[in-house]
């Protein structure tokens, strides 16, 4: 492979992209497991899904949409599922889980509504679910250059701001911080990080991505910001180790990287039950 990505274009946009994802994905799971709110990149996912199979039904049936990237509709899709989803924890104050079934729901409705309308594109949908070396374009690459861009540029300010929420939305809420507007913006971003890594990991399998090496990163890690170095580490491994293994064996990227977030979670318990590792009074008092 590493003589192949000299020569042809789609595998340094997988590669490129893969590493990036790599990063972002694993950086968001943090904010998302410790806010306990892991089922909602599956959510978005789905939504995100009805979004993809409805841009490649009306490219078959209008014109206009022929040429339009089923990306951005799966994106915009995703946004909007985002937001749909702050508004019913808004209605449903005392049961704000119920938020993400019911979006869940619309969106796998919605995704079989448009895929048993359509005909003809199951060797493209296929690509969207479980991902694909050789769909990635380089008009894909800058898609996912651009929004990594925007999500370390939010960590970066929203840092502090993000961490109170998570750990102490009464003290965010004492200190002004203005936790509605961080949160849809937080939503958003994930949408578009969801969006954005499905030409690699796949719609179904990107959820995958952001949660399973924070799962792995937070039996190693002594602190928050130890967790967030210990999950882009292994998001990176897993991307790397995936994309290699996808392409040797010629099978779905998605796939692969999953099962290899997954072995590396199994052998992180296995060592820290062997070792008898247990985390840290800090690490203990961060994720509780």
């Amino acid at each position: 492979m590493i003589s192949a990505l000299f020569t042809y274009e789609f595998l340094q946009n997988a590669f490129l992209s893969g590493l990036i994802i790599g990063v972002i994905a694993p950086l968001l799971g943090l904010f998302i497991v410790v806010r306990r709110l892991a089922l909602i990149a599956d959510a978005l996912s789905h939504v995100a899904l009805a979004g993809i199979a409805g841009s490649l039904f009306l490219s078959q049936s209008v014109l206009m949409f022929s040429a339009l990237n089923p990306v951005y509709l799966g994106m915009a899709s995703a946004v909007g599922g985002s937001l749909l989803i702050e508004k019913l924890r808004g209605a449903y104050k005392h049961f704000e889980e119920l938020a993400i079934p019911i979006i869940l729901s619309t969106g796998i409705g919605f995704g079989a509504i448009f895929i048993s309308l359509a005909k003809g594109f199951g060797s493209d949908l296929v690509g969207y679910l479980f991902g694909s070396v050789s769909a990635v374009s380089r008009q894909d690459l800058w898609v996912v250059v651009i929004i990594a861009v925007v999500v370390v540029a939010f960590i970066r300010f929203f840092y502090k701001e993000m961490f109170a929420l998570s750990f102490d939305k009464e003290y965010a809420k004492v200190s002004g911080i203005n936790g509605k507007f961080i949160q849809i913006v937080f939503m958003i971003i994930v949408a578009l990080v969801i969006g954005a890594s499905m030409r690699i990991v796949g719609i179904l399998l990107v959820s995958s991505l952001m949660t399973i090496p924070v799962a792995a990163a937070m039996q190693l890690a002594k602190s928050f910001k130890g967790a967030l170095v210990y999950s882009i580490v292994i998001g990176e491994l897993s991307v790397l180790i995936g994309l290699f293994s996808a392409f040797h064996l010629d099978i779905a990227p998605g796939g692969t990287i999953v099962i290899t977030s997954i072995i590396i979670l199994l052998l992180v318990l296995g060592w820290t039950k062997m070792k008898g590792k247990q985390p840290s009074k800090k690490a203990k008092e961060e994720f509780a």
